[in-house]
């Protein structure tokens, strides 16, 4: 493992630093589902070419059919979507020509019992010790889960739904292989997952992860902790989070994830929360914490309300929470998501706690001068980007606009003459903002059709990926050159 107490990985947003946003589904390779193999490596040597030393990602986690990685089945869990079965091959766990089968993942778990030295048979113990908290519930969860026919959890039996013991002790017998299992590819995505976070250190890359706020309602950590969230007899939630109307939605959005029962974390020194990030704090070295301003007041909207207009708003006990986090894990690497209508309290909160906000150049050019997403409002304690995986590209939106508001944007950058999404990229970099991310559509200057995500809509999301012959060959140069120009290059 890379030294973690080394001081740009210990403190990385202390240095004036640019990455790239990427999700790994997004990472070409033969299975066409992204992946953590030779295409994840290769794109850090190219971060490293071009003198990016941030990759952001999307969650990791295991996600249900619409592939949303902000509702997955674990707060905890890794996506095994991404395993890489030519490393398996490699390692000599799964034959070459089973690597694309649909049961490639239970050949390699019979090839690790027949190959696997003394040390990776070591490593698959020690794995299932450290993660033991959360680890046995999760198999178990995915285990009735594949049996009921991918049901969600309030479907099941009453007797499973409400874990009644003697049910649970059962469960574990009768699917003890399913269990093995599925503990055993959480040992691969593990595994694969830190050889690249070491990687990725050895070459000047940090890597900067994502905390949704809420948890899905089908997971493993609902029904495992059903106490800890406003649910009913059946499980089904009483109250649900999302966000009142706007200017964005007339009717507000109405996420549909249970609320907790923020009293009973706090009682139980909100270990449920350490656990959560001590998970994520051994996979990423920067972590942006979405929706932020809910940890300051979130909206509670009853269940059987259609929409989010008829909620509430309701204090959220953030201070305390990041009170036990620090106590636990010290000064905390993280971003705050603060998009939206962020109120004083919540402004105040993030300030107290030393971390940056984000500066989207999309939104900054709706308004006036005093615009904060505008370049010459944006500040230090920063993240600037040009968008974000909810955004259309930089070319989609910058063509979506009329003439006036193009040339508008056009003025304010000083009417440069390369097309976009380049005059916005070189105002990213040019930002005070200590940490200017691109996403990877617009270092590739794509157009809407290759948009990651549209808030609000369920089909054609989250299955973007690029194709490496749509990488300029003198594009590593240029960018390199652009960043060492804004002091962006770090080493």
């Amino acid at each position: 493992m890379t030294d973690r107490t080394d001081t740009s990985l210990a403190n990385p947003l202390r240095d004036r630093r640019a990455g790239v946003l990427l999700h790994p589904t997004s990472l070409p390779d033969f299975e066409r589902q992204g992946g953590l193999g030779p295409a994840a490596f290769r794109f850090v040597d190219f971060l490293r070419d071009c003198g990016f030393s941030v990759w952001q990602t999307l969650p990791l986690g295991p996600t249900h059919a619409d592939r949303s990685p902000y509702q997955c089945l674990s707060v905890h869990a890794g996506n095994t979507r991404l395993i890489s079965r030519e490393d398996l091959v490699t390692r000599g766990w799964l034959d070459a020509s089973a690597r694309a089968s649909a049961d490639s993942l239970q050949q390699t778990r019979a090839g690790f019992e027949r190959n696997a030295d003394p040390a990776a048979q070591q490593a698959l113990v020690d794995f299932r010790e450290q993660h033991s908290g959360w680890l046995g519930d999760y198999a178990l969860f995915q285990a009735i889960r594949q049996v009921h026919d991918q049901q969600a959890w309030p479907d099941w039996p009453v007797p499973l739904r409400n874990r009644h013991k003697a049910a649970l002790v059962r469960a574990r017998k009768a699917y003890a292989d399913t269990i093995e299992q599925i503990c055993f590819e959480q040992f691969l995505f593990f595994s694969q997952w830190h050889a690249l976070l070491d990687y990725a250190h050895q070459h000047g890359v940090v890597l900067f992860g994502d905390i949704p706020i809420f948890v899905a309602h089908d997971s493993a950590d609902v029904w495992s902790h059903r106490e800890l969230f406003s649910t009913d007899r059946q499980g089904n939630p009483d109250v649900v989070a999302g966000v009142p109307p706007d200017y964005f939605s007339e009717t507000g959005q109405r996420w549909g994830n249970p609320l907790y029962r923020w009293d009973r974390m706090a009682a139980a020194g909100f270990d449920w929360w350490v656990q959560r990030f001590r998970t994520q704090l051994k996979l990423f070295d920067i972590i942006r914490l979405d929706h932020f301003r809910g940890f300051e007041q979130y909206w509670e909207i009853p269940a059987q309300e259609a929409t989010a207009i008829n909620g509430r708003w309701v204090d959220a006990p953030g201070a305390a929470l990041f009170a036990r986090l620090a106590e636990e894990f010290g000064q905390l690497p993280l971003v705050a998501e603060d998009l939206g209508i962020i109120t004083p309290e919540v402004e105040a909160m993030r300030r107290q706690l030393g971390l940056p906000g984000m500066k989207i150049l999309q939104f900054a050019f709706d308004d006036g001068p005093d615009n904060p997403y505008l370049p010459h409002n944006h500040e230090p304690l920063s993240v600037v980007y040009t968008g974000t995986h909810d955004n259309d590209t930089t070319v989609g939106w910058y063509e979506a606009r009329d003439r006036d508001a193009k040339q508008a944007v056009l003025d304010y950058l000083g009417n440069p003459p390369d097309p976009m999404p380049w005059p916005f990229i070189r105002a990213a970099f040019a930002s005070v903002s200590g940490l200017a991310i691109v996403p990877m559509q617009d270092i590739l200057a794509l157009g809407s059709e290759h948009r990651m995500n549209t808030p609000g809509t369920s089909a054609g999301n989250w299955d973007w990926q690029f194709a490496w012959e749509d990488v300029p060959a003198g594009l590593p140069g240029d960018l390199h050159q652009l960043l060492h120009r804004y002091g962006r290059t770090v080493g």
